[in-house]
């Protein structure tokens, strides 16, 4: 199970962020003991507290479900997989002051006036573009018209051009040889 935990608080600042507790920390929360080791027996009782708490759609509530010393990690497993079941996604556990798991309504406005949108990519083409990699641009050669063409211009060579390439690249090698024995001879 993953729960994500908040930071420390150290200053007024931190206290008033968005990932703080403390500014809904003063709602009007029903308060619910959780009984030791009984969660998962009451967790229908839970599940529809959460589902009142969601149909009654009031701002500043919520549920807390008081946990103490003696309750076990089945317990808030159970509060957790409850919420699941209700489908209620905004919970949490105040681990600064009271250990107690918390869930807050979020209130939707039922006079809010809901946008409607012409469809905004319609007849839009989108492309998912890529850098070309060295064998894209290999078998770009291979395929394309620069090896036709690549290959028709050297058959048109004179024959004593091939024999100046074959000698340049027989020097080539001859000379990568010598440097390649050099180095080998100072690294001794």
């Amino acid at each position: 199970m993953d729960f994500g935990i908040p930071t420390k608080l150290s200053s007024e600042r931190d206290i008033n962020s968005k990932n703080s507790f403390e500014s809904i920390r003063n709602w009007k929360y029903k308060k619910i003991k959780v009984i030791s080791n009984k969660a998962k027996e009451n967790s229908a009782f839970y599940v529809s507290e959460v589902k009142k708490l969601q149909k009654r759609n009031e701002k500043n509530t919520g549920i807390e479900f008081i946990l103490d010393k003696n309750s076990t990690y089945g317990d808030f497993a159970s509060l957790i997989n409850d919420m699941a079941i209700a489908r209620h996604e905004t919970y949490g556990l105040d681990i600064e002051k009271t250990g107690h798991f918390f869930v807050p309504v979020i209130y939707k406005d039922p006079n809010a006036k809901v946008f409607k949108y012409e469809c905004l990519l319609c007849n839009d083409n989108l492309t998912d573009y890529r850098d070309p990699t060295v064998m894209d641009k290999i078998s770009d050669f291979i395929n394309g018209e620069y090896y036709k063409t690549f290959f028709q211009n050297i058959s048109k060579l004179p024959k004593g051009a091939f024999i100046i390439i074959f000698g340049f690249l027989l020097f080539l090698n001859i000379s990568m040889l010598s440097i390649k024995e050099r180095f080998q001879l100072s690294l001794k």
